[in-house]
């Protein structure tokens, strides 16, 4: 087996409308309704699943909480414009702009919050 690229994965969320609002104002995604009512975050050749907390799908992780996620985003633009639009949508910076190693080399990342407190670092490659 090769495993290439991530398709998809799934974050557990209290309040859909509240993430799909979120992530189209502040990152850009596009949130689609598929299959019967269920919701996405669209970006790029990928996508993020929800589900609402109390009513996942099956099957599901072992223990969906909201708030559990950790994942990284590589944006297109530079990170000081990522920080530019980052403040001008009142999303406040955790962390960053810090040094860090992503799958294709280094990395210059940012940290924030979704509205459920998952941790969203927003990254560009270095060209150093």
């Amino acid at each position: 087996m090769k495993i290439f690229v991530i398709d998809h994965f799934v974050l557990t969320v209290r309040s859909i409308p509240d993430t799909c609002e979120f992530y189209e104002r502040v990152l850009g995604m596009k949130a689609v309704e598929f299959g019967g009512g269920r919701w996405a975050l669209v970006f790029g050749r990928q996508k993020i699943n929800l589900h609402q907390a109390g009513r996942e799908f099956e099957p599901k992780a072992m223990a969906p909480a909201p708030g559990a996620g950790d994942f990284c985003l590589v944006s297109e633009e530079p990170i000081a414009e990522v920080i530019r639009q980052l403040e001008e949508a009142g999303v406040s910076i955790e962390v960053g702009p810090v040094p860090k190693s992503g799958a294709e080399g280094p990395i210059t990342s940012v940290y924030i919050r979704d509205p459920d407190g998952n941790l969203v670092e927003i990254s560009e490659y270095r060209k150093d």
